[in-house]
């Protein structure tokens, strides 16, 4: 680890935070606060990512020792370490909320690799910052768990995201009331170490533009697209200009739609799509309240603080995330001249997201292209999804073997969650499967073709709520073998892993009101 190479341009040229230290306080003309990580008493490793590991150049030996955990709780700093915490804003539920910041998000620093990747290594739950507020910077082991592992199940799903190098036990124990009903308890603390090309969220523009901080914003602005997006310069000229920015925009609209798109894709609620967790780099960030959907549902979210308003649903992310674009757009605007450039963008996010769209239903559907009548064959499959309580992850995946010349619906009975309602629509699904193979036997695509196809985009493996939440059962119990079985499926998860068949199931009825199962709050 010694050999890790710091190269930490953020806090090398971008203005500081003439302050250090935690002291809750607003920061003005600054995009960082320098702090330090808050050491723990009795850091332990819990799991790690083997191929983070390789990603950043640190040997599995180095793991292994004792000096690792220590590093990776924020008790040891390497060389070239400069620990900040980001200071940004954000649209939280539709509303401006004013300066946020990394309330309980360390950067270690920034680190190249063997050939030359930057990768941002960030503590969270590494202690108070300037932006914790009245919160103590800590992570419970429950709510770090699901990041660890969500963070590595997305990646290997092909989903755009952060990566996760490590899970840290703190040894100490931290309050929290999960539900906000005024019952705190006492719960195991950990840290989990987050990697990627950058953090900077939206709300990184936001905060300097709401104040009317214009000079700041531009400055952040092409600091961003120097570092982070190289291809927009690579003609040599480090001139940022009004038509640079403007592209840079619209990559970033593209990359987002993107990922929702993948999002939709695996049946992934992100929970809190604020804009303070919307990534510049197109990459899922911040795994708070997500969830899976099992039983398909338009209008599930896995937060319980979203119960009543439902913004965060799951048939809702991808008007949200051009709503949360829109809003970048705004801050974005003072750098224009024109505001042409910003609908550009917008409008991109829509084209991309929309021929995203199309190309995952034929895909998951294994049809050779996308029509009209295959969106339609879709739509009309989700509706019956939806009243019928189907699991989308089992549904999908058995349609991949269905046969096409003589399709029934008994190779789905086990994605049923209701067999009253089963029975009520088999009619129904019988009725669309003879409308779908017909479809299939028309395109007459060899069917090794379409199966490997339909495998490679509908997943056998997902990290449902109730398999994270066993496994943090376990660990609470001193047990962390749970967390490194689930991880170990979650590497391969469109891959037939013969004895994992309990990874596999729709949501058992205990899990479907357990705390932890279903819906979670933001509390962590």
């Amino acid at each position: 680890m010694q050999n890790l190479r710091f190269d930490n341009r953020f806090v090398g040229q971008l203005p500081a935070d003439p302050e250090s230290g935690p002291r809750p306080r607003q920061v003005r003309d600054a995009l960082y606060s320098r702090i330090v990580p808050t050491p723990v008493s009795a850091p332990r490793l819990i799991a790690h990512s083997r191929e983070v590991a390789a990603l950043l150049g640190i040997e599995e030996t180095s793991v292994a020792s004792p000096v690792f955990a220590h590093i990776f709780a924020g008790n040891t700093l390497l060389d070239g370490m400069q620990p900040y915490a980001a200071n940004y804003g954000g649209h939280q539920f539709g509303h401006w909320a004013g300066q946020l910041g990394d309330g309980r998000a360390i950067t270690l620093g920034e680190t190249i690799n063997a050939v030359g990747q930057r990768w941002e290594l960030q503590l969270k739950g590494a202690g108070p910052t300037p932006y914790s507020r009245r919160a103590d910077g800590r992570a419970v082991l429950r709510s770090s768990v699901r990041e660890f592992l969500c963070s590595e199940a997305m990646f290997h799903l092909g989903v755009p995201t952060t990566r996760a190098l490590s899970l840290v036990a703190t040894g100490e124990q931290v309050m929290r009331d999960m539900f906000y009903d005024g019952h705190p308890k006492a719960e195991p603390g950990a840290i989990v170490c987050r990697v990627a090309p950058s953090f900077i969220r939206f709300g990184n523009f936001e905060l300097p533009a709401a104040r009317g901080d214009i000079a700041l914003l531009q400055q952040l602005i092409d600091f961003t697209i120097r570092r982070d997006f190289p291809e927009l310069h690579a003609d040599g000229h480090d001139t940022i200009n009004e038509k640079r920015r403007a592209e840079w925009f619209a990559q970033v609209c593209e990359r987002t739609a993107s990922m929702v798109a993948h999002w939709m894709r695996v049946g992934f609620v992100h929970g809190v799509m604020n804009t303070d967790n919307m990534s510049v780099l197109g990459l899922t960030i911040d795994y708070g309240p997500y969830g899976w959907i099992d039983n398909f549902d338009w209008d599930w979210t896995p937060n319980t603080t979203d119960a009543e308003g439902r913004r965060y649903r799951f048939g809702n992310q991808p008007e949200i995330a051009y709503w949360n674009l829109t809003c970048f757009a705004n801050a974005l605007a003072p750098a224009f001249t024109s505001l042409e450039p910003l609908h550009a963008g917008l409008q991109r996010y829509v084209d991309v997201y929309g021929a995203a769209e199309r190309g995952n239903t034929a895909a998951k559907l294994g049809l050779a292209e996308s029509s009209d009548e295959h969106r339609g064959l879709m739509q009309s499959l989700y509706a019956l999804l939806q009243k019928a309580e189907v699991d989308m992850t089992l549904f999908f995946r058995a349609l991949v073997d269905v046969d096409v010349h003589a399709p029934t619906l008994l190779p789905f009975y086990h994605a049923f969650y209701d067999e009253a309602k089963r029975e009520q629509h088999e009619p129904e699904f019988h009725a669309w499967l003879a409308r779908y193979a017909t479809q299939v036997r028309h395109e007459d695509l060899p069917p090794a073709e379409r199966h490997a196809h339909m495998q490679a985009v509908n997943p056998r493996y997902v990290i449902r709520n109730y398999l994270a939440q066993q496994a943090i059962d376990r660990a609470e119990q001193g047990d962390d073998a749970g967390i490194h079985e689930l991880l170990d499926v979650l590497r391969r998860p469109y891959d037939d892993q013969p004895g994992r068949e309990q990874y596999a199931q729709r949501r058992p009825d205990w899990a479907r009101h357990r705390a932890g199962c279903s819906m979670l709050s933001c509390s962590s």
